[in-house]
Protein backbone atom coordinates (compact mmCIF):
# COMPACT_ATOMS: atom_id res chain seq x y z
CA UNK A 1 0.00 0.00 0.00
CA UNK A 2 2.97 2.22 0.90
CA UNK A 3 4.23 1.73 -2.92
CA UNK A 4 0.98 2.54 -4.27
CA UNK A 5 1.00 5.97 -2.36
CA UNK A 6 4.31 6.95 -3.90
CA UNK A 7 3.40 5.83 -7.31
CA UNK A 8 -0.12 7.21 -7.58
CA UNK A 9 -0.15 11.07 -6.92
CA UNK A 10 -3.53 13.13 -6.64
CA UNK A 11 -4.00 15.42 -9.31
CA UNK A 12 -4.57 18.85 -7.73
CA UNK A 13 -7.85 20.48 -8.30
CA UNK A 14 -9.63 16.30 -9.52
CA UNK A 15 -10.79 14.27 -6.44
CA UNK A 16 -11.00 10.82 -9.11
CA UNK A 17 -8.03 11.85 -11.17
CA UNK A 18 -4.37 10.37 -10.09
CA UNK A 19 -1.12 10.25 -11.61
CA UNK A 20 0.79 6.93 -12.45
CA UNK A 21 4.29 8.28 -11.17
CA UNK A 22 5.73 5.23 -13.61
CA UNK A 23 4.37 6.09 -16.81
CA UNK A 24 3.26 9.77 -16.34
CA UNK A 25 -0.45 8.59 -17.50
CA UNK A 26 -3.26 10.27 -15.86
CA UNK A 27 -5.75 8.02 -14.34
CA UNK A 28 -9.56 8.47 -14.04
CA UNK A 29 -10.44 6.80 -10.62
CA UNK A 30 -14.09 7.37 -11.51
CA UNK A 31 -15.62 3.90 -12.10
CA UNK A 32 -19.29 5.28 -13.02
CA UNK A 33 -17.74 7.41 -15.88
CA UNK A 34 -15.50 4.61 -17.32
CA UNK A 35 -18.55 2.58 -17.30
CA UNK A 36 -20.43 5.04 -19.49
CA UNK A 37 -17.67 5.51 -21.17
CA UNK A 38 -17.44 2.17 -21.92
CA UNK A 39 -21.33 2.39 -23.05
CA UNK A 40 -21.51 5.27 -24.99
CA UNK A 41 -18.06 3.63 -27.05
CA UNK A 42 -20.05 0.40 -27.52
CA UNK A 43 -22.96 2.39 -28.84
CA UNK A 44 -20.49 4.32 -31.58
CA UNK A 45 -18.65 1.27 -32.68
CA UNK A 46 -22.20 -0.50 -33.39
CA UNK A 47 -23.69 2.55 -35.24
CA UNK A 48 -20.07 2.89 -37.62
CA UNK A 49 -20.68 -1.04 -38.11
CA UNK A 50 -23.82 -0.46 -39.33
CA UNK A 51 -22.92 2.86 -41.64
CA UNK A 52 -20.35 0.54 -43.03
CA UNK A 53 -23.02 -1.78 -44.20
CA UNK A 54 -25.29 0.94 -45.22
CA UNK A 55 -22.53 2.37 -47.72
CA UNK A 56 -21.92 -1.51 -48.74
CA UNK A 57 -25.33 -2.19 -49.63
CA UNK A 58 -25.32 1.35 -51.42
CA UNK A 59 -22.15 0.19 -53.29
CA UNK A 60 -23.78 -3.05 -54.50
CA UNK A 61 -26.88 -1.71 -55.32
CA UNK A 62 -24.94 0.96 -57.66
CA UNK A 63 -23.19 -2.10 -59.22
CA UNK A 64 -26.49 -3.76 -59.99
CA UNK A 65 -27.50 -0.75 -61.48
CA UNK A 66 -24.69 -0.58 -64.06
CA UNK A 67 -25.11 -4.01 -65.28
CA UNK A 68 -28.50 -3.36 -65.82
CA UNK A 69 -28.50 -0.52 -67.85
CA UNK A 70 -25.09 -2.13 -69.61
CA UNK A 71 -27.44 -4.73 -70.66
CA UNK A 72 -30.16 -2.49 -71.86
CA UNK A 73 -28.00 -1.34 -74.49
Amino acid sequence: MADDKKRYLKVEGHSYLVRDTMSNAIINQNEAEYNQYKQLRKIKDNEQERLDKLENDLGELKDLLRQLLDKGQ
